[in-house]
């Protein structure tokens, strides 16, 4: 009779432990899935607000240059609002999921909104120097975060 309580007990115990095991590993397997999940979503975001940052450049870079040549920029006014616009999702989405990278995309946006009201040709390449700087600045920081 014994040896069948123990048998019971051992069975018991073995069937425990495997569970605990099993569960262990499934936690273990979420977080790393959450983890991924969480990383992707970062990199979509950075990618995305950079994309929107480089067409907006593009924009400015052509009203600004229209106006300081003193062509008709009214069409290029309008893209320039379509651009500047596409660029908040991105930036929401880059400050909620990378707090980290808050300031430093902050600082890509406002370095391409200035390019706005440029005196000169020279003024307006400078400050798309300092966007495209910026925007740099921005691609170098997110990939050592999300390589750390």
């Amino acid at each position: 009779m014994w040896q069948s309580v123990i048998a019971i007990l051992g069975t018991l115990a073995g069937a425990s432990v495997t569970a605990w095991f099993q569960q262990r590993g499934q936690r273990a397997e979420r977080a790393a899935a959450t983890l991924a999940a969480h990383r992707r979503d970062a990199l979509d975001a950075v990618t995305d607000l950079v994309t929107a940052l480089a067409d907006h450049r593009t924009t400015m870079w052509l009203r600004e240059d229209a106006r300081l040549a003193g062509a008709d920029w009214t069409t290029l006014r309008a893209d320039s609002h379509t651009t500047r616009a596409a660029i908040t999702a991105p930036a929401v989405r880059v400050a909620i999921l990378l707090p980290a990278l808050a300031d430093t995309a902050q600082a890509a946006t406002a370095a391409t909104y200035a390019m706005r009201n440029a005196t000169d040709h020279a003024a307006l390449a400078a400050a798309r120097e300092d966007a495209v700087t910026a925007a740099d600045r921005l691609i170098d920081a997110a990939g050592q975060h999300l390589a750390a």
